[in-house]
This record gives C-alpha cells, structure tokens and sequence, in this order.
C-alpha cells in the first residue's frame, strides 16, 4: 500500500488536524522490557538526516519506522527500543525537525520531517533555547524526544506571534491554553 503524506496545515480546520494526530498509530514502546541493548550504529544528523554506518538511510518509510521507535531518557540517552532491543542513537541536536507550522482556532500545529503532526500544549511544549540573538525553539514530541523547529518554521511561528502582538506580550504564544516563550 502506498504511502500518503497528509495534506498541508494551512488547509485543515484544528478537529481535522486532532483527527490525523489520533490517526498515527505508534508501537506501545513504553510497554515494552527488552532484555538486550545495544548499539544502533545509527545517527540522526542536526537537519535531521538519519545515518546508519556512514551512509545516509534514503528509504523514508524506514526513517519513519524507526521515528516510531524512539525515546529518550531521563539522562537524555536516545534509543531505538522494541520488543527484543534497546540500542543506542546518537542524536546530534534533536530527534526530529519541525518543518511547517499553522494557527488553528487557538492551536499550533507542526509537521515534522518525518510526516508526524503535534499540536502543541500541555503535552507538547514549546522551549525556548540559544541566546537572542540565535534563538532555537524545540517542540516536546513524545518519550522525551524533542523536534527543533527549522529556520522557515520559526519564522511562521514569529509572523503568528508579531500578528498576535508578540512584541507587546513579551513573544508569547498559546496554544491549547498553555502559553511558551519564545526568545530564551
């Protein structure tokens, strides 16, 4: 069966957006005890390009597959886990990029770059990192792992904000009734 990406953001009302969101059937991870753990050999690159043994993974259902898989730890270890493993990823800056973001009826909506749509809340913070001058916002996805928002994403967030009076509030932004900060 081929593979359908979900339709662009700025198209989708936010019950549409909840609905492809509750639609992503991930593996239940955390349920799972792995006996052996191990290294993957795997890295995901800061643009969010995965490497396995050198070579970049080309196939982004395999990329996918493995963004399914991921956790991060109280320590901030990343790791590949299913029922048999648990091996080690490195992750150069975050597990997953942010690539387009929207305002839905009070919401934030972003895609990452693995199709992956989160809506940020109380679930899915938004933390400001960096310094003034080179801000980097991340976005909570799940299992600890964290998406960075890329640079043309930061800037729909900025123009979002500067239309609600960011400058004014101090760059707030809510979302689901949580409000982040966004310059550290």
């Amino acid at each position: 069966m081929p593979y359908e990406p979900p339709p662009h953001l700025a198209g989708l009302s936010l019950s549409e957006i909840a609905a492809l969101v509750a639609d992503r059937k991930l593996p239940p991870v955390e349920s799972w005890a792995p006996q052996k753990v191990g290294e993957s050999h795997m890295v995901i690159a800061a643009d969010g390009t995965w490497f396995h043994e050198g070579g970049p993974i080309r196939r982004e259902a395999m990329v996918r597959a493995f963004a399914g898989l991921l956790t991060r730890d109280a320590a901030g270890h990343h790791w590949l886990v299913t029922p048999f493993e648990k091996l080690a990823i490195e992750v150069e800056d975050a597990a997953f990029i942010a690539v387009d973001c929207v305002r839905a009826e009070g919401a934030l909506a972003f895609r990452l770059n693995t199709d992956d749509i989160v809506i940020a809340g109380p679930d899915h913070a938004l933390r400001a990192a960096g310094t003034a001058d080179e801000p980097a916002l991340y976005l909570h996805v799940r299992r600890g792992c964290e998406a960075r928002l890329n640079r043309s994403t930061w800037a729909q967030l900025a123009e979002i904000a500067l239309a609600e009076g960011a400058e004014e509030n101090g760059w707030l932004v809510e979302s689901q009734g949580e409000a982040f900060r966004l310059l550290p």
